[in-house]
């Protein structure tokens, strides 16, 4: 096995590896990370989970004149909530050089602050398509000293209809940037955009990706109009702690999470048409466990990083296999056993028939009457989620929030779960036989010395 030491990196760089807790370079690492270093272009297969961020992150890094108070590196992602991940994991690589400035420009959110941030200088900036052409049209960002761009998740940008958008920005980076392109799927507009937009790129592909050894997958064969009865069904019988289950239209979200929601379960829907601070409240109440399902879109899901994800369930199948294996790919990771199910009618049994066609083998069928069969048993989460009127902007820290709550409000600290903090309002989680006291507490006392309002999420 490779180590990272191989790659000539610098010694800050390997000591907050180390530190950071990377031993083994992944295989998306090992393949794409000498080139990025390299300052070849490439274009790289690589799912959500594989280790992609560091891959590209090394080299932005290790390549940036910190002395150099400009826009170096730019990383375009599909979502805010990749980008947030994104520009998170940068930071974390940034501790080996001085003074590196990363900048979050994602929409959804007042474009005012971000000009203000921007004034002061960047070195990266981790964006959103449409945002990023917002400040481009307003002058308040240059890209005319950029020497790498990142495409992360490229597949999903053009899903989304961003390709316009990514040419345009595209067409204001110089012309001898890097440019690296990495995505779970190889549709023919990436390789489109790859031939427009890089020079002989390098070809990367972490097979290691497509397979999971610890996924189980069983398909039901339902009748139509069915879908909604099966997925509690299968809540029932397995009572995970989260769950995603994936639905190809908005309105199928919010029809299937209203109905398992008049039901008893614990049901979230994500999609486009939320603002952002309804996603962000979604988000973390799935990510801390007082939400136990998540009823998603395909686009709305991407990037999302949930490390403990025992089930996954398809209320339909998917368009095609690659979007299959990338829905299912989510579960059963980090040595943890994990279970896909997907339903479908007759009239879907084409796509499977597609599926097994593509992996050269049938797939396993469940007994779908003795799944109808299970009675109805919504399991309640361990947690509920508090909401605090108050963020990074009035200088509120995870610290503060966890005092006032184990202090003044006597929660026990075990008691106590994430802690989630945005610029405006921050998020924690309070074991539910604790959450009515930690309301009325938090409600009659201070964070900070100052009444701040707080409420249920």
């Amino acid at each position: 096995m490779p180590s990272f030491k191989t790659f000539g990196l610098s010694s800050a760089m390997t000591s907050n590896l180390e530190q950071l807790g990377f031993e083994q370079p992944t295989e998306i690492q090992a393949k794409a990370l000498p080139h990025c270093l390299a300052r070849r272009d490439v274009i790289a297969m690589a799912q959500t989970g594989s280790g992609k961020t560091a891959a590209f992150g090394i080299g932005l890094i290790e390549h940036l004149n910190t002395r150099l108070f400009a826009v170096q590196g730019l990383v375009l992602c599909p979502t805010r909530e990749l980008a947030d991940q994104v520009a998170k994991a940068l930071r974390e690589l940034a501790r080996a050089r001085d003074n590196v400035k990363i900048l979050t420009l994602c929409g959804g959110v007042a474009i005012g602050p971000q000009i203000g941030s921007l004034s002061h200088g960047a070195h990266i900036v981790v964006g959103t398509p449409g945002r990023i052409q917002d400040h481009l049209r307003k002058g308040t960002l240059d890209l005319g000293r950029v020497n790498t761009v990142v495409l992360d998740e490229a597949d999903r940008m053009l899903d989304m209809g961003f390709e316009e958008a990514v040419e345009d920005i595209l067409g204001q980076t110089p012309e001898s940037r890097q440019t690296l392109m990495f995505s779970a799927t190889w549709p023919d507009a990436i390789r489109k955009l790859s031939t427009r937009y890089q020079r002989e790129p390098e070809d990367v592909r972490a097979e290691a990706a497509q397979g999971n050894p610890d996924i189980h997958e069983l398909f039901y064969e339902i009748a139509p109009g069915a879908a909604h009865e099966a997925v509690m069904a299968m809540l029932s019988e397995r009572q995970p702690s989260s769950c995603i289950v994936f639905c190809t239209t908005k309105q199928q979200c919010d029809e299937l999470a209203d109905d398992l929601r008049q039901n008893g379960f614990s049901a979230l829907a994500l999609h486009g048409d939320l603002e952002q601070r309804e996603r962000d409240s979604v988000l973390v109440r799935f990510g801390n466990q007082s939400c136990s399902v998540l009823v998603a879109t395909d686009v709305a899901a991407r990037g999302l990083d949930i490390k403990a994800l025992p089930l996954v369930i398809n209320a339909e199948p998917a368009r095609d296999p690659e979007v299959h294996t990338h829905r299912v790919g989510r579960t059963g990771r980090a040595g943890e056993q994990g279970l896909a199910v997907t339903f479908c009618t007759p009239a879907k049994g084409h796509k499977i028939s597609r599926l097994e066609s593509d992996r050269g083998r049938t797939v396993d069928w469940g007994d779908t009457e003795a799944l109808m069969a299970v009675p109805r048993k919504p399991l309640e989460p361990a947690m509920k989620t508090l909401c605090i009127a108050g963020g990074r902007k009035e200088k509120i820290r995870p610290g503060d929030v966890l005092g006032a709550l184990t202090g003044e409000a006597g929660i026990p600290g075990t008691a106590v779960g994430k802690i989630d903090l945005f610029d405006f309002q921050c998020f924690v989680a309070i074991d539910k036989s604790h959450a009515a006291k930690a309301l009325k507490r938090l409600e009659s006392g201070r964070i900070k010395g100052r009444k701040i309002r707080v409420r249920y999420a």
